[in-house]
């Protein structure tokens, strides 16, 4: 079984220690009933393009939050932020253990008509995470219009996106969302903002939660909510072994 939560919320324009302190009120009551806590993309910041003046070191004061809070709260902790490293900056995911360990994943597909490709660097590489028994594949907002960088050759279990999603392309988030879990006939979470950010953009949420068959567990709509449940991998693989659609999958992407 996975103890998960999501934590849908608006967030702070551009002010980071102010979306820490606002998170860390969020997240206290969650110490020792959950194993997995997803935040928003671009949680300290709202999804911004000053990159460079926001950006922080790997090691930076919010990784830093971040191991705090995944000890204190005994749950991995994972959401993306900006991270300057080498010259050049990333919307990179990080995936902060209890024990202080951590991995990355820097997003892959960026949103050129919001022009962050003139401003991030893009990701290379998936990154695979592992709670117990369960392999987990997080991505990141924009990514998950692309469905084979979300393809599923039977080694994951939960798909989770971490997003900055706005209320004018709810339908294909919503959409898309139930399409990933059907597809890959796995678990997928969808963790989304609310509010209005500085550049006016509004955000309604519809953080999800899918089955393997592609039915709707939650979802949250145009308000702030923490959403705890448990997901049992036997179902899954009890599914899979009844419908085992990804046996059937094509052995290489077709051009």
């Amino acid at each position: 079984m996975l103890r998960i939560s999501l934590v849908q919320a608006d967030l702070s324009w551009e002010n980071p220690e102010q979306n820490r302190a606002a998170f860390a009120e969020r997240l206290k009551d969650l110490a020792g009933k959950t194993d997995l806590i997803v935040l928003p993309e671009m949680f300290t910041t709202g999804f911004s393009m000053r990159a460079k003046q926001l950006a922080e070191p790997l090691e930076g004061p919010t990784f830093r939050w971040m191991q705090k809070q995944a000890e204190k709260l005994q749950a991995v902790l994972t959401g993306s932020l900006i991270i300057r490293e080498k010259g050049h900056c990333y919307n990179r995911l990080l995936w902060v253990r209890p024990d202080g360990s951590y991995s990355w994943y820097d997003k892959k597909h960026l949103f050129a008509l919001a022009g962050e490709d003139r401003h991030y660097s893009p990701g290379k590489n998936h990154l695979f995470v592992r709670i117990g028994e369960w392999t987990i594949l997080p991505l990141i907002c924009y990514d998950l219009r692309f469905p084979s960088w979300s393809r599923n050759t039977n080694n994951y279990d939960l798909l989770l996106y971490v997003a900055n999603f706005p209320s004018a392309r709810s339908h294909a988030w919503n959409s898309l969302l139930q399409a990933r879990a059907i597809e890959n006939v796995c678990y997928v979470a969808g963790v989304n903002r609310i509010g209005t950010d500085g550049n006016g953009i509004p955000y309604q949420g519809d953080s999800s939660l899918y089955n393997y068959a592609g039915k709707q567990i939650y979802r949250c709509t145009d308000r702030e909510n923490v959403f705890t449940t448990t997901l049992s991998r036997d179902e899954l693989l009890g599914f899979r072994a009844k419908f085992p659609f990804l046996e059937d999958a094509d052995k290489k992407l077709l051009r």
